[in-house]
């Protein structure tokens, strides 16, 4: 039997709708949002509350700090590509399993390494021995800084020597490189910055510690919610956004008995079971200004369908980052920046038509009266973001 085909108008209406970018989906809690994205980059920590609040049917910095600080009811994993994503409370297990649990491995056996080459006294029993001490501090303090639990824990001031030898090397802290372990490893998590929601420095806690889930089934449990939100997409999309090798990504799709279709251009590509729509429901039309780094705009590794390539070196920077972009009706058809003054400009690449002009500005509008007097700059700066700025 011939797959379906699925065109890319149906592909646009799933993402506006799925992805709660229709002003009459949006979600009430930050929490939805999460779960609608299956997670929320977080590398950048603006990109967290932008990503929700462009998707909250009232958005606000403090419902994204009830969840994240106050509820704890999204927790932030190095994890899918070894980026740090915001996920919710529930799926954390999963995401821990599948993905977290592996790179924490690498990331001691590297930590491992540097201690040994280049720092004085250490091996892996004197690293223990510290992380110890520092969930200790942590239980006694509740939460506490790096640089708070270096008082407790001294070993966590001492350096090792990064990139020896090199125009750019210099002296990193054994505790900013076991905190970032620790964090990976499920044990610690961030807490509420000291300073605005824009600030990088923040304290740490401990964690209760999750249900042990088998990898195989967690990783199942990642593809599926994945599949949910952003099919159809190809086996390739599916390794590119998880990060994982092939054989995990085929054994995870295998394990879901996913059904095959047929793109626009004649791509194979998957659904779940019983996902096949011959039409989506009506499109209501959508403008979003969405973030660097939104999962949206980063949720394929195959773009064509909503982003032509010639926009490409505009909107992204030499790494693959994302920068800040304009959307209608889902296609990227812009990008945007917020300048020093606080003023919020854009720049679209075609005519777009009067209704999307006016539904960017409404857009545009909404996202400057949650934010107020903060000012947002993105971590990784794009050619376009730049520009705008200057």
């Amino acid at each position: 039997m011939t797959p379906p085909v699925i065109t890319d108008a149906q592909r646009r209406a799933r993402l506006g709708r799925r992805h709660l970018l229709q002003p009459a989906g949006r979600a009430a809690t930050v929490e939805q949002v999460a779960d609608a994205v299956v997670g929320l980059h977080a590398t950048d920590a603006a990109t967290v509350y932008l990503s929700a609040c462009a998707r909250l049917a009232e958005p606000s910095a403090a419902e994204v700090e009830r969840a994240l600080y106050q509820d704890v009811t999204l927790v932030k994993l190095l994890s899918m590509r070894r980026t740090i994503f915001a996920v919710t409370e529930e799926f954390a297990p999963y995401v821990s399993s599948s993905t977290a649990r592996a790179i924490a491995m690498k990331e001691r056996a590297t930590l491992v390494k540097h201690l040994l080459a280049h720092a004085e006294g250490w091996d892996e029993a004197r690293l223990a021995a510290t992380e110890r001490a520092v969930l200790a501090a942590l239980a006694a303090r509740g939460e506490a800084t790096t640089a708070e639990l270096s008082k407790d824990v001294p070993a966590l001031r001492e350096t090792m020597l990064m990139s020896a030898g090199k125009a750019y090397e210099g002296r990193q802290s054994v505790g900013s490189r076991l905190l970032r372990l620790l964090a990976s490893d499920g044990h610690v998590r961030r807490c509420r910055p000291r300073g605005s929601w824009l600030s990088s420095s923040y304290p740490w806690a401990l964690v209760p510690q999750w249900p042990d889930v088998p990898a195989r089934e967690a990783k199942a449990e990642v593809v599926r919610r994945w599949l949910a939100r952003y099919a159809p997409a190809t086996e390739a999309d599916v390794k590119w956004w998880t990060g994982w090798t092939l054989g995990d990504t085929r054994k995870a799709l295998a394990d879901l008995a996913v059904a095959e279709v047929r793109l626009e251009d004649g791509t194979s590509a998957l659904v779940l079971p019983g996902d096949v729509e011959s039409a989506e429901p009506e499109q209501q039309s959508w403008a979003a200004l969405l973030p660097a780094l939104d999962p949206t705009v980063m949720g394929w590794r195959g773009r064509d369908w909503y982003l032509r390539p010639e926009d490409v070196p505009a909107l992204f920077d030499r790494a693959g980052n994302a920068g800040p972009t304009v959307w209608w009706n889902g296609r990227v058809v812009g990008g945007w920046a917020q300048r020093a003054d606080g003023e919020l400009v854009w720049r679209l690449f075609s005519e777009p038509g009067a209704e999307a002009r006016a539904a960017i500005g409404v857009e545009a509008e909404r996202l400057a009266g949650w934010l107020g007097e903060v000012r947002v700059t993105p971590r990784f700066r794009t050619p376009l973001e730049r520009e705008l700025v200057s």
